[in-house]
């Protein structure tokens, strides 16, 4: 959850590894703290959640975090889906350098205002379903919808965060999700009930249907502090509408809270419904996002002044192991970077230094990338190399899988002189 905004200025206008100045402390959590920052760079207005390791350990939220950077930078092109710019890690610190969203959290205007107009709750009940869609497309369920978890930006339109409890495509099991989580009052009831596996994107279109019934009437349709009272409402559907929700928005809350899985509505039903499409765009803000992951594929085309970021480039990886932000010592497991040689050039020049330094060469391979052991002494590396746009630029991955501590003291120096005519730039350097 993004903590609620608030106008604490940090202490002498902070900056953050010379990149962001901090200007003003957003909210506090148990673990992170979030503040409002300008860029240094381009005097862009973003968000900063700076996460202290120390604490995440002793609150076991490492993978949780992990899951949250992940699954953000699987989606961050959506823009209902709260965007991810950079993540950057010190030795005792994660700032993850976000979107601002400054209208605050959807919840604060309804516990302010109360219940929504129809049109308005409407209006974010599309853009969220069209976010969700999204996710489920690229395998990836929320698991924690609520009111809470939906921001505002400045021109009023909402943004899906807090991925922490996201589920992705690799945590399947026989199709299915596993492991019980969320918030009670807007999980689905086969999260609750615990006994097997659920279907993420349906436990996704349960919490849609309660959030649906908060914006429009202002409160939850099955509130009850004691969790198994509150599961038997839900399984026997004891609720009620009030008086004022019409009748096709109550036909969609009734199918969306269908306690089971198999006959719920599904989200992309929803796009056939005549209450849903009203006043919706022909080529909703969902079909941009995929027109644009489209183009960009086919084209396959890297275009500097296309906007596109360190970021989106790393996010094209399928090997970032985003592990590494929590190592807290100098000697990183991996190392990354950027080559504008051909596959094949790359191959034999790591070869070739790894001779050079005496490292034995076994060759490794992959389906879709370049691999490369060498071995010397207790020293263990392995270089992947995946080709990222069409033989222009290749990211390249230097994983120390064994002797990190010798690799830093002894070899990582040679390696990276060596290899200065392939880099175009180090990336995640200690």
């Amino acid at each position: 959850m993004e903590p609620p905004f608030n106008q604490q200025a940090p202490p002498r206008a902070a900056t953050i590894l010379g990149k962001y100045q901090l200007t003003r402390l957003l909210g506090r959590g148990s673990f992170a703290k979030v503040y409002q920052a300008r860029s240094l760079v381009d005097g862009a207005t973003v968000a900063v959640k700076i996460i202290d390791k120390s604490k995440t350990v002793d609150a076991g939220m490492e993978p949780r975090i992990i899951r949250e950077i992940d699954a953000m930078r699987r989606l961050h092109h959506h823009p209902n889906i709260l965007r991810i710019h950079e993540v950057m890690a010190t030795k005792t610190k994660i700032h993850l350098i976000v979107e601002l969203a400054a209208g605050g959290e959807l919840f604060s205007r309804i516990s302010r205002r109360g219940r929504l107009p129809e049109a308005t709750a409407r209006r974010y009940f599309q853009q969220l379903v069209s976010a969700l869609r999204f996710c489920h497309r690229h395998g990836v369920a929320h698991r924690d919808l609520k009111p809470q978890n939906l921001l505002l930006d400045g021109d009023g339109n909402l943004k899906v965060s807090d991925f922490g409890l996201s589920a992705l495509p690799e945590q399947l099991k026989n199709g299915l999700l596993h492991t019980a989580c969320g918030t009670p009052a807007y999980a689905a009831p086969e999260i609750l009930r615990r006994c097997g596996g659920y279907d993420g994107s349906k436990a996704d279109a349960w919490s849609c249907g309660l959030i649906l019934y908060v914006l429009l009437a202002g409160y939850l349709p099955f509130d009850d502090s004691n969790i198994p009272a509150m599961c038997k409402k839900i399984c026997r559907r004891d609720y009620q509408f009030p008086e004022w929700m019409t009748k096709p928005a109550r036909f969609i809350i009734y199918k969306l809270l269908d306690p089971n899985p198999g006959t719920r509505m599904g989200l992309e039903a929803l796009f056939c419904n005549a209450w849903f499409k009203k006043s919706l765009k022909a080529e909703t803000a969902e079909e941009n996002a995929l027109d644009w992951e489209n183009t960009n594929t086919k084209n396959n085309v890297y275009d500097k002044g296309s906007g596109l970021t360190a970021f989106d480039i790393i996010s094209m990886s399928s090997g970032l192991d985003l592990r590494s932000l929590f190592e807290t010592t100098s000697c990183r497991r991996e190392k990354r970077f950027s080559s504008s040689a051909r596959v094949e050039v790359v191959e034999e020049k790591v070869k070739e230094v790894g001779g050079v330094l005496g490292f034995k060469v076994v060759e490794v391979g992959k389906s879709n990338s370049a691999g490369i052991a060498l071995v010397k002494g207790k020293v263990v590396l392995v270089f992947e190399v995946l080709e990222i746009v069409a033989n222009e630029l290749l990211w390249v991955a230097v994983k120390v899988v064994e002797g990190g501590l010798e690799f830093e003291e002894h070899h990582w120096e040679d390696w990276k002189s060596a290899l200065q005519d392939l880099v175009l730039s180090w990336h995640h350097e200690s």
